[in-house]
């Protein structure tokens, strides 16, 4: 069996904990701790000194402990079963975190179930050894950062489901605005879970969370989508729009095959309208509806009732223009009034 007269661990910085192998130490051992690093003595299960970074050298005068257990006279080069855990108690700021399956939730503002998801980061430092060594690590020979995300990954998804669905429910926030409060979730959640990493020696860094949204494919996220886009033209245009498409309505419905059935539609969209709109529109389409028919329009010449100002086919016109400069009676189609000569 070789004897080790040196042990020190340089490996890659995502392990947390690495157990030297228990059975080549003996009186006179160098254990180097590196910067950033504690190394955890156990002998038989007990921790008899915890070492700081520097070079440490196994004596009785360092260990006193250590003499009684293994009962050894002075200068006996003979190995002896002892356990040396380093343990990396640099800042790891690297640990992921997301949702494994969408979180089912009703947006507060338009009642849709929609399916919600997140991600996000946080880092991790070892705050006390002894309590992530014998209550964690216990006797693994490597213990990394992603072994401690997989042990917590389920105390803090649930901690994340519970505190979006109290944001969601209890604050109103809507699914679709919800990346407006990241950093206010962020801090909440790093409170929350402090508690259940401290209890294993662990102090958690820089919590944050990256996104939660919804999947762009689900049906509801695209019907609640072209809902809000819709509505979102509407406020922009105004009531102006609104009119504007009430009126194409009732001008296709006067102009469609069978009089009397567009003068119905017509009256009856122009009522909804309102009352100014709906007595112009009345009135053409009565008119058309009794069968008075006026002269031919002047752009499409179709038939245009008695009266009526706009022809019920192109929307045109149809009745005598006004010179715009003297304000007389021109015939449709004229290329000069008849009053002042001006072109028109």
């Amino acid at each position: 069996m070789a004897i080790i007269d040196r042990v020190k661990y340089d490996g890659p910085g995502n392990v947390l904990i690495w157990r030297h192998p228990p059975d080549d130490l003996t009186w006179g051992t160098q254990v180097i701790v590196n910067q950033s690093q504690e190394a955890l003595f156990f002998k038989g299960g007990q921790l008899l000194d915890i070492l700081g970074p520097g070079t440490h050298t196994l004596e009785t005068s360092n260990i006193p402990l250590l003499r009684a257990l293994i009962k050894l006279p002075f200068g006996n080069k003979t190995p002896f079963a002892a356990e040396i855990y380093f343990v990396n108690k640099a800042v790891n700021l690297d640990v992921k975190w997301g949702t494994t399956t969408p979180i089912q939730l009703q947006d507060p503002k338009f009642k849709v179930l929609l399916p919600v998801r997140a991600h996000g980061q946080f880092g991790v430092r070892v705050a006390d050894s002894r309590k992530l060594v014998v209550q964690l690590s216990g006797t693994m020979n490597e213990f990394t950062v992603d072994a401690l995300s997989s042990h917590f990954r389920g105390a803090l998804l649930t901690r994340i489901k519970d505190y979006l669905a109290e944001t969601v429910i209890k604050q109103g926030v809507t699914i679709l605005e919800i990346n407006a409060y990241l950093e206010e979730i962020s801090e909440a959640l790093q409170k929350k879970m402090e508690n259940d990493f401290a209890k294993f020696g662990v102090q958690i860094v820089n919590f944050f969370v990256n996104s939660i949204d919804a999947p762009e494919t689900d049906e509801s996220v695209m019907r609640l989508k072209k809902a809000m886009a819709d509505k979102a033209e509407m406020d922009i245009l105004g009531e102006g729009y609104k009119t504007k498409r009430t009126f194409d309505t009732m001008e296709k419905a006067a102009g469609a095959e069978g009089g009397a059935m567009g003068a119905g539609m017509g009256l009856g969209m122009g009522v909804g309208a309102g009352a100014g709109m709906g007595q112009i529109v009345g009135g053409v389409l009565g008119q058309a509806a009794a069968g008075g028919v006026g002269a031919a329009c002047a752009s499409c010449k179709a038939a245009v009732p008695a009266g009526a100002r706009f022809c019920p086919s192109c929307g045109k016109p149809a009745g005598p223009a006004a010179c715009p400069h003297c304000k007389a009676e021109t015939a449709p189609g004229a290329k000069f009034c008849p009053s002042c000569g001006k072109p028109q």
